[in-house]
């Protein structure tokens, strides 16, 4: 049955779940209704969502902030932080009997400010005498279907909905108070403009179709989304069984790789010749581990990006050793990995080098001709040659 206490219908709540109707408890608790009302006028709750949920207790909102610690009255509004809170009004008859109730929620007594639950059970009585009832929903209104909504949602273990509930806009209907002469100031020429705010980032948006992600998307961006994480899916079914050290480890950026080499170029000769393009931290020419027979490809990491780019863009189909060699930014995470399972766990950091020596690969060459391969490396890839003079293990630049 209705409450006896129960006004006309004051307002109403729009919420992505659908709209919800209030009674108001106008005469019993005005201080509480009041302060709603005029927080509703002045757009206060617009955008606002629920941030705790519990299912078959209540829902709560009114937190602008949406975390359940902000939030003021209209009077700390009008009249500053030393009337933030207002009073309990509470009565024995006005009880949370049912489910529909609305009352102000505060963290202990007397500090009552915009927050409010409506609850989602019946005969909650550890509610009762310790928060102020001010309000109800109309039995048979369709405002209990989007309580019955609200009830059903999925939240994680403090309560928080996965997906966002939200009031969009209050709609008042009924107001007996005068509005206070500071209030005009307050109220916005037309109600805010729902806008995507940190709560859609953290959560499924109110607006989105949580069973229809790609609504909206084009073909090739479904698609994208689809191989990524197919890819992610698989690194980490890798990481579970051991074969990757983490799901999300990348080849680093100042790595090059190099291939169809003379299995006589060695690691100096590279190191030499790729040393143009700036600091060398690692140069490894891969060798079969059996023979020591060199494999024709290499690792190089560099000191700096740039560094990298520009032997990238300048060195494919370079002649050395009377070989067009091919050259690639490195894909391998192997020695990430090698240094992972040896226990230096900074290796994701610090590179496929992990602890290697640094070399001292810029030294001065007094009399060597290194120019032509350097520019910005920014241009066309590739040109020149470099080939051992006679006297053995030096290298000069020859033109492609």
């Amino acid at each position: 049955a209705r409450s006896t206490a129960a006004e006309t219908m004051a307002v109403i709540l729009e919420t992505s779940l659908g709209d919800i109707f209030l009674d108001l408890y106008t005469d019993k608790c005005p201080k509480a209704t009041k302060n709603f009302l005029k927080l509703c006028k002045i757009k206060y709750y617009n955008n606002v969502i629920f941030h705790n949920v519990q299912k078959d207790f209540l829902a709560q909102t009114g937190d602008p902030d949406g975390t359940g610690r902000g939030g003021s009255s209209i009077y700390g509004i009008l009249y500053g932080a030393q009337a933030k809170y207002f009073d309990d009004e509470i009565h024995p008859k006005l009880k949370h009997r049912r489910r529909g109730t609305v009352s102000m929620a505060n963290t202990g007594e007397n500090t009552n400010a915009s927050q409010f639950f409506i609850t989602l059970g019946d005969d909650l009585t550890s509610l009762d005498e310790k928060y102020t009832v001010f309000g109800e929903l109309p039995e048979g209104e369709d405002g209990l279907e989007a309580l019955t909504k609200i009830n059903a949602a999925f939240c994680d273990d403090d309560g928080r909905p996965i997906q966002n509930i939200r009031i969009r806009h209050t709609v008042v209907i009924d107001d007996p108070f005068p509005d206070p002469p500071q209030l005009k100031d307050h109220i916005p020429d037309r109600s805010p403009e729902a806008r995507p705010d940190k709560h859609d980032i953290e959560r499924i948006a109110d607006y989105e179709n949580p069973y229809d992600r790609n609504e909206g998307k084009t073909d090739e961006q479904i698609d994208k989304e689809l191989k990524d994480a197919t890819a992610k899916s698989q690194a980490e079914v890798l990481t579970m069984i051991g074969d990757l050290p983490s799901a999300e480890v990348k080849p680093q950026e100042t790595d090059l790789f190099v291939c169809k080499l003379n299995p006589v170029t060695t690691s100096e000769d590279l190191e030499t010749i790729f040393s143009q393009f700036g600091e060398i931290i690692n140069c490894e020419v891969v060798k079969d581990w059996k023979t020591g027979d060199s494999l024709s490809y290499a690792f190089i990491e560099f000191e700096e990006r740039d560094a990298c780019e520009r032997a990238y863009f300048k060195m494919e189909n370079a002649l050395i050793d009377d070989r067009r060699i091919h050259v690639d930014f490195s894909q391998s995470v192997s020695k990430l990995w090698g240094a992972w399972r040896k226990g230096d766990r900074n290796a994701l950091k610090d590179g496929f080098a992990g602890n290697a020596r640094q070399r001292q690969s810029n030294k001065k060459r007094g009399g060597e001709d290194r120019g032509g391969g350097g520019g910005d490396g920014r241009g066309e890839r590739g040109g020149g040659g470099y080939r051992r003079d006679s006297g053995g293990g030096d290298y000069r630049r020859i033109q492609a």
